[in-house]
């Protein structure tokens, strides 16, 4: 008679046991109920307004500012872009000289706040206006749009250089060797090989960079431009109803989150060949 071997017997799944009610789930499950309860009431408070008196007035004044918004927002980041290739190129670079004002350029624009780069440059013009009039660059710096132009690129072009080169230093460099070896000048392999795989790396923080934009770019309206949130102040001042706020999120919020899904297919569509090769 031979003896079974222990671990030939069937092992049963340890018991289920019913999960305790502990004081961070019942708190988990009371401050959900509470985001749940505040959503429907703000729904329910859009919902009863939309043909209230308030929106009839101001609404087309919205639509209006979030068409300054987009523009704010697209113009300064497509320069943005253009100018964060050179400085990309410049921190980069092993000229002591080149990579250090390019250090001192994204260190300046990423490290202090965006709504002090824009007084800088919008205030602060005015210190040198006899020689701007002399350079024939007066009627620039008198614009506030131009200068929140001009603040929103260099701010996020900072930005942009960094992701960027991330991107580029992200690819390996075993492409760059055999470039080289087949003959190809880096400028080439640069532009050809390097950039585009580059591009699709950076992808997704293009994305976030473009939406941490379009929120930051309600500090436009201090300048008195009537972005949307320049237009929400000024509905806000003439009503003195705190719904004004209500749409200008909301109003934010379909903005980000329909931007959100265009780049979503985007990048979908650009990165296709890595999911069907995976």
């Amino acid at each position: 008679m031979s003896l079974q071997d222990p671990r030939d017997a069937v092992q049963l799944p340890p018991p289920v046991l019913p999960r305790g009610w502990s004081g961070t789930r019942v708190t988990g499950h009371v401050l959900v109920a509470l985001w749940a309860v505040a959503g429907a009431y703000l729904l329910y408070y859009l919902a009863s307004n939309v043909f209230s008196s308030f929106v009839a007035n101001y609404w087309d004044d919205y639509v209006d500012g979030v068409v300054i918004t987009i523009q704010l927002v697209v113009i300064s980041i497509v320069l943005g872009a253009l100018l964060s290739l050179p400085v990309a190129l410049a921190r980069s670079s092993r000229n002591i000289v080149l990579s250090s004002l390019a250090y001192a350029y994204v260190y300046f624009f990423r490290g202090t706040p965006l709504l002090a780069q824009t007084f800088l440059i919008y205030y602060g013009a005015g210190s040198f206006q006899p020689l701007f009039s002399d350079l024939g660059i007066w009627w620039f710096f008198r614009d506030a749009w131009y200068c929140a132009v001009f603040a929103f690129t260099l701010n996020t072009s900072a930005y942009q250089a960094e992701i960027l080169r991330g991107a580029v230093q992200n690819i390996d460099k075993g492409q760059w060797e055999a470039a080289a070896a087949l003959g190809i000048r880096k400028g080439v392999t640069f532009w050809k090989v390097i950039l585009p795989q580059a591009m699709i790396v950076a992808l997704r923080p293009y994305g976030n960079e473009l939406i941490l934009l379009i929120k930051g770019s309600a500090i436009a309206s201090i300048i008195t431009i009537y972005d949307l949130m320049g237009e929400t102040r000024r509905a806000y001042s003439r009503s003195y109803d705190f719904q004004a706020y209500i749409w200008a999120a909301v109003l934010y919020l379909i903005v980000v989150e329909t931007l959100r899904r265009i780049w979503d297919k985007l990048e979908t569509r650009l990165t296709r060949h890595l999911k069907r090769n995976g």
